[in-house]
């Protein structure tokens, strides 16, 4: 089967990927699409480290073709959206809700594909870049059928993430100030979680100009390609700013545009070992600086809202997908989400 896989000096598509059978609690599921996510561009270029070979994508949606043992929530034919947490259920924090937090979800790698004889690495629990996957039951979430495949690719990492770092974690309130930096994937889904709280102004901050109407479309009230000009409209600062970037001299700024009792919210992701400074003093005021995995979310329940809201035409899926690109047009939808003229590529088997 095709499959997009990193060897540790290039990603290319291959044809000869085979992946085991599911075992009891997983699911088979065949891949119908996958959102290119910019941290499987991180992959790549070693941002974050991983084991290699590795078969990329962590962002997809399908069909169940087979199920293990014990698995009764999705049935072989369903239309299912992918998680990356492969939770215990059994854990002090699977029991209080936050899966996001379950230790047997972080950094254990599986190896259930085969090339040639030798064994490649799952990514995210989930490899999304193949036709076929087997992932833990509970990170397969039923879908109604009437959602596009490409769209409902994208809640599976975007979604959750973007609006759920509004909802689950900043927990943002009607009338709040709002600040997002980055108008990527992610900050897009903040911009429209922003909007779902009913947030009275929402500024987007990214150095592309040619942002700034889908920026808007998405729930900005406000567009700027600085973040030195927010202070034209927020003179006392932001109850929440939302770094959806990675870089340290951003993580700075977003701490320096909090107004009293304001809450800078974390989701890009820097190089590992990155380090970022601002004046304690300025935290005093009740100011807070969060990290945020995966937008504290519950994907069996969020995943299953979200495609509520989309079907009662309140959540934007369709708008996100800025291109659909075979899997073997790998390297053309890498190469265009570098350059920003995607908010999402999207791959399609």
């Amino acid at each position: 089967m095709r499959a997009v896989v990193f060897d540790g000096e290039r990603a290319r598509v291959v044809d000869d990927l085979a992946v085991r059978d599911p075992g009891p609690g997983e699911v088979l599921v065949a891949v119908s699409a996958a959102g290119l996510c910019h941290s499987d561009l991180s992959v790549i270029d070693g941002t974050i480290p991983f084991p290699v070979p590795v078969v990329l994508g962590h962002e997809g949606a399908g069909v169940v073709e087979r199920v293990g043992e014990g698995v009764t929530h999705v049935a072989p034919g369903d239309p299912v959206a992918l998680s990356t947490l492969a939770t215990c259920g059994a854990c002090a924090q699977c029991d209080r809700g936050r899966p996001t937090m379950c230790r047997r979800a972080i950094g254990r790698p599986g190896r259930p594909f085969t090339r040639a004889g030798e064994a490649l690495y799952q990514f995210a629990a989930n490899s999304a870049f193949a036709e076929r996957t087997v992932v833990k039951a509970v990170q397969a979430v039923r879908l109604p059928a009437d959602i596009p495949m490409p769209s409902a690719a994208l809640i599976g990492c975007a979604v959750l993430t973007g609006v759920g770092a509004v909802l689950n974690r900043a927990r943002v309130e009607a009338g709040d100030r709002v600040v997002v930096i980055g108008a990527g994937g992610v900050g897009l889904n903040v911009l429209q979680g922003a909007r779902l709280a009913g947030a009275a102004r929402i500024v987007a901050v990214d150095t592309d100009p040619d942002k700034a109407g889908l920026a808007r479309r998405f729930g900005a009230t406000d567009f700027f390609t600085s973040a030195e000009e927010v202070a034209g409209v927020l003179p006392a600062g932001a109850d929440h700013v939302f770094e959806c970037v990675g870089r340290a001299e951003l993580i700075r700024r977003a701490v320096d545009l909090l107004d009293r009792h304001g809450q800078a919210v974390l989701l890009g992701v820097p190089p590992a070992g990155t380090e970022a400074s601002f004046p304690v003093a300025s935290l005093f005021l009740d100011k807070s600086v969060l990290g945020c995995r995966y937008g504290s979310s519950r994907p069996q329940r969020d995943i299953a809202r979200y495609a509520d809201l989309y079907r009662g035409g309140r959540l934007m899926l369709d708008e996100l997908v800025t291109r659909t690109y075979p899997v073997e047009d790998f390297e053309k939808a890498a190469q265009d989400a570098r350059a920003g003229r995607v908010a999402r590529a999207v791959l399609t088997f």
